[in-house]
């Protein structure tokens, strides 16, 4: 677990202690086939390891044992020797290759940090991108929606409407035209007969014989249409307009705020990158 949030794996090897002991191998030959590109291997303590031929032995044991093990057999096999030049009395008699170590840090530490912004500015992108695609989704959701309610209303009105142009019409044919005149006025009964004049021509071209047939027959019209009605009308989720609004807040702020700071802090590391260049 560790070792997947780690950029660098150091493994120390004491020319001293137990480093070569079954468990620690064990660990590192794992950490090994997970992350060979991050592990780095030192010997410390270099200057207690006697003179170079003894140095020479202790490390030629220390590869030899890794060897041992197929997940550390590799080639190439390289391991500085380091140790802290403050806790000796004397000079030292070897190399000491601790500013590689401190080298190989600030160079992880740049690229991580490069990959860091660079994640940064990719993410504030997505979020835009996503943030975008789900208020259009929204938008053209509304417009359908608008649609199919104006097809539902339309194929519910023409449901309900013959129907009741059919009621209107046996009521006026039923009816003399004196109670019509009575209870509507005559002007009323006029115009209605004119607008029904369609329907009554129609019925009266339908057979006598026929009429119950060609009720039923609009009865179905009328039941099919508020059916069609029914389904034309079905509408998608959409958003509300707090979250809308959220939505909406949260994609200016990636853009007036983090996009800002991840430029600020990448001047910031060009900066520091060109001064740490000059100053070496």
């Amino acid at each position: 677990w560790l070792g997947n949030l780690a950029d660098l794996i150091f493994v120390f090897f004491d020319p001293i202690g137990q480093a070569l002991c079954k468990r620690t191998l064990n660990v590192v030959e794992r950490l090994n086939g997970q992350h060979s590109d991050r592990i780095r291997f030192y010997l410390t303590k270099a200057d207690t390891a006697g003179d170079e031929k003894d140095r020479q032995r202790v490390l030629m044991q220390i590869v030899q044992e890794l060897c041992k093990r197929p997940g550390l057999n590799k080639c190439g096999f390289d391991m500085p020797t380091i140790f802290v030049p403050s806790l000796i009395p004397r000079p030292a008699r070897c190399e000491n290759q601790l500013e590689q170590v401190c080298v190989d840090i600030d160079k992880t530490i740049n690229q991580t940090i490069q990959n860091t912004l660079n994640t940064l500015e990719r993410d504030c992108e997505t979020i835009a991108t996503l943030t975008d695609e789900k208020l259009e989704k929204d938008r053209q959701d509304r417009a359908y929606n608008l649609r199919a309610r104006s097809k539902g209303i339309l194929f519910g009105l023409l449901g309900f409407l013959l129907p009741l142009v059919l009621l209107v019409h046996f009521l006026a044919s039923e009816s003399s035209n004196v109670f019509l005149a009575n209870v509507a006025g005559s002007e009323v009964v006029n115009l209605v007969k004119v607008y029904l004049s369609p329907v009554a021509g129609l019925w009266k071209v339908i057979p006598e014989d026929y009429h119950l047939i060609a009720l039923g027959g609009f009865a179905l019209l009328s039941l099919t249409l508020v059916v069609v009605a029914r389904f034309a009308s079905r509408t998608r989720p959409t958003l509300s307009s707090k979250v809308k609004r959220r939505l909406q807040e949260k994609r200016d702020f990636v853009d007036s705020h983090v996009k800002a700071t991840k430029k600020q802090l990448y001047g910031d590391y060009l900066k520091q990158s060109v001064g740490s260049h000059d100053l070496s």
